[in-house]
C-alpha cells in the first residue's frame, strides 16, 4: 500500500457530492429497526455527502498540521485500543475517561472500523488523501462522546450528531439526528425539549475547535477539563435536562445516565 503522502488528493472517480433521498429513507428505516446497526449510518452519510465537507477535508490536508499528520501515518484505532499505552495518564486525563467509556459500553475503535468495512470494504475505497481524512473523522467518533459527555443513548447520539454536523458538515448525520428524534417524539409523546437539545448540540459544535484536527495522542494525555476548555467545548445543559425529564416521565432509555450516575 502506498504512503498517504504519495496518494492523490482526490482519486479519479471519487464523487464529491450526492443527494439520494430514497436511498436515505431505505437505510434510515433499517436504522430505526435496530439502532445498533451502525452500518446504516455509513450508507446515509454517503447518500447525502456534499462539497462543504470535502472542502474542509482538503483545507486541512493541505495545511502544515495536516501534512505533518499524514507523514506520521499514525493508526488511530490501534493507538486508541492499546489501553496499556495510557497507563501513565492520570485518572482525569482524556485517555482514562476514554478507556472507562469504552469498557462501560463494550466498544473498541477497531469495532467501528469493522462496521464501516461492512458498508465499504477496504479494497473498494478510494486510495487518496481525502479518504485518509474521512477515516480520521470515523476514528475519532468515540472521542467526541468522551469530550462532549453525550451518552450513547438515542438522544445522546442524536445530539452528538448535531455537534458533529457543525464540525464536519455532512447532511446525512444531521438528517439522522432530526429524523430519529422526530420518530422518538412520535412514539413516546414526551414533553422534553428534544429538538432544543439537538440545536444545543449544533451550537456547541459550531463553537468548538475541530476535534478531528487535533493531535490525538497529545489530546489523550491532557486533563479532560483543560482539554474541554482549550477546545471550547461547552456543557450540554438541555440534553441533561431532557434526560432528567424523561426519567420523571418513565420514558428514559435503559442506557440513559446522568453524569453523577456515571461517576458513582
Amino acid at each position: 500500500m502506498t504512503s498517504v503522502t504519495d496518494r492523490p488528493l482526490v482519486a479519479p472517480g471519487r464523487k464529491t457530492s450526492g443527494f439520494r433521498p430514497f436511498k436515505v429513507l431505505k437505510h434510515f428505516r433499517k436504522l430505526i429497526a435496530d439502532k445498533e446497526d451502525t452500518e446504516q449510518v455509513f450508507h446515509i452519510i454517503e447518500a447525502l455527502k456534499g462539497r462543504k465537507g470535502h472542502r474542509q477535508a482538503w483545507d486541512f490536508i493541505q495545511s502544515d498540521e495536516g501534512q505533518r499528520m499524514m507523514r506520521e501515518e499514525v493508526n488511530i484505532p490501534t493507538m486508541l485500543d492499546d489501553h496499556a499505552r495510557w497507563a501513565d495518564c492520570g485518572p482525569n486525563s482524556v485517555a482514562q475517561h476514554y478507556i472507562r467509556f469504552m469498557k462501560r459500553e463494550g466498544l473498541s475503535a477497531a469495532g467501528l472500523v469493522a462496521e464501516s468495512h461492512k458498508w465499504s470494504p477496504p479494497e473498494k475505497r478510494h486510495q487518496d488523501q481525502t479518504e485518509w481524512y474521512f477515516e480520521r473523522l470515523r476514528d475519532t467518533h468515540d472521542l467526541f462522546h468522551v469530550l462532549t459527555s453525550y451518552g450513547r443513548d438515542g438522544l445522546g447520539e442524536a445530539c452528538l450528531l448535531g455537534f458533529s454536523y457543525e464540525q464536519n458538515h455532512n447532511l446525512g448525520i444531521l438528517f439522522i439526528a432530526y429524523a430519529g428524534t422526530r420518530q422518538r417524539l412520535k412514539e413516546s409523546k414526551t414533553n422534553a425539549p428534544l429538538f432544543d437539545a439537538i440545536r444545543e448540540g449544533r451550537a456547541l459544535g459550531r463553537a468548538a475547535a475541530k476535534i478531528a484536527h487535533e493531535d490525538v495522542e497529545a489530546l489523550m494525555r491532557e486533563d479532560i477539563d483543560a482539554a474541554r476548555k482549550r477546545l471550547n467545548i461547552g456543557e450540554p445543559v438541555i440534553y441533561r435536562r431532557c434526560i432528567a425529564q424523561l426519567m420523571e416521565e418513565g420514558l428514559a432509555d435503559s442506557d440513559m445516565r446522568l453524569p453523577e450516575q456515571l461517576a458513582a
